[in-house]
């Protein structure tokens, strides 16, 4: 019991009683904070739009690549050189009511 009569145990006493009613505290609410930070991961999706839906997307593409290929074969590998690649795409794409992108 000498340990409580001195100050230096009566501080130490009085910081774990702290410490031990603020744990309580965050244990009590812990609810409402999980409840908030949900909320606030909603209100950033919401803010995104409207989610991407492959069933009510259409597509409507035509691409062109053209490219010379030169290979050059030894005994132990081939090499293969693409020169002058380009890559062309025309068309449309449409998500939900809205004309997404145009590709010219």
């Amino acid at each position: 019991m000498r340990f409580l009569r001195t100050k230096k145990g009566q501080s130490t006493l009085e910081y774990a009683i702290l410490i031990v009613v603020v744990i309580l505290a965050l244990i009590g609410i812990q609810g409402y904070i999980s409840r908030a930070v949900q909320g606030r991961g909603r209100d950033a999706g919401d803010q995104i739009g409207e989610q991407f839906d492959a069933g009510s997307a259409a597509y409507n593409y035509t691409t062109t690549t053209s490219a010379r290929v030169r290979e050059t074969a030894d005994a132990w590998s081939t090499t293969t050189e693409y020169q002058n690649q380009s890559t062309t795409r025309t068309g449309n794409e449409t998500i939900g009511n809205y004309e997404a992108l145009t590709w010219r």
